[in-house]
């Protein structure tokens, strides 16, 4: 957790791993943020991908999750900075879409 983060910040988690571009422009992005976010590297854990998969119905890296928010993939993520949803979701775990 960061100084910028509530203490009830909902749980940031992205599937990744270490080589996808995509992967490093979101986890810069969550970085630059000040987010503390769990990272599951599908590569490395047996069954993250399964796991991902089942979570999200998508099989491509990264899927980011915010509290229960799929949020999706790095243009996903990208596209709800844009609109100014990712800091309320930050703080909430919820997004105006819900």
């Amino acid at each position: 957790m960061t100084k910028s983060e509530p203490r009830n910040a909902p749980k940031a988690v992205m599937y990744a791993t270490s080589w996808c571009p995509y992967c490093a422009r979101a986890r810069q992005l969550l970085e630059d943020k000040g987010v503390a976010f769990e990272e599951i590297d599908i590569e490395a854990k047996a069954e993250a991908l399964r796991e991902m998969t089942a979570r999200s119905g998508r099989s491509t890296v990264p899927q980011i999750f915010i509290g229960e928010t799929h949020v999706g993939g790095c243009d996903d993520l990208l596209d709800l900075e844009a609109r100014g949803g990712l800091d309320p979701l930050l703080q909430t775990g919820v997004t105006d879409d819900e």
